[in-house]
């Protein structure tokens, strides 16, 4: 179930929580995994949850593995879908997109993890050693360089 929004407003965020509530059978709870945006924290939102316990709201830190999931995605709706057309304005492009998650809600597919641990761990590792190499400025240092000359302290 999709629903496109151009901007991140808590009103569009109950509407669609509103759809979903219609839209998913009555005995089924409603997981809901949800970022780092605040859309979730006004007090609309903080009301009308309490009043439908059958949704629940799992929060993910930045860097959790599902996000990874939901960026692969779309990745796959930018390479099969976006990529290969023209969109002159923004009405097409949404077109586009509710035209393709149709299609994939049609024929659906899992994600699946292709690395084993141990490549995974090697690529952290390979990263960690990029970054603690990097000659970035870090602590005092930092410090330090901020509060120089034409810096306010």
């Amino acid at each position: 179930m999709g629903s496109l929004h151009r901007r991140r407003r808590a009103v569009d965020f109950k509407k669609f929580l509103t759809r979903l509530d219609k839209e998913v059978p009555t005995g089924l709870d409603v997981p809901l995994a949800l970022g780092t945006c605040a859309t979730h924290k006004t007090p609309a939102i903080k009301q009308w949850l309490p009043a439908h316990p059958r949704f629940q709201m799992h929060f993910a830190p930045t860097g959790a593995s599902w996000p990874n999931l939901v960026e692969r995605w779309f990745a796959e709706l930018t390479q099969k879908k976006l990529k290969r057309d023209v969109h002159r304005c923004v009405q097409p492009l949404e077109r586009d997109i509710r035209a393709w998650l149709a299609d994939r809600n049609e024929h659906p597919g899992p994600f699946f993890w292709t690395n084993t641990t141990d490549e995974i761990l090697d690529k952290v590792a390979a990263h960690c050693r990029r970054i603690s190499d990097s000659g970035h400025w870090t602590g005092r240092r930092a410090r330090s360089r901020r509060t120089g000359p034409g810096c306010s302290s």
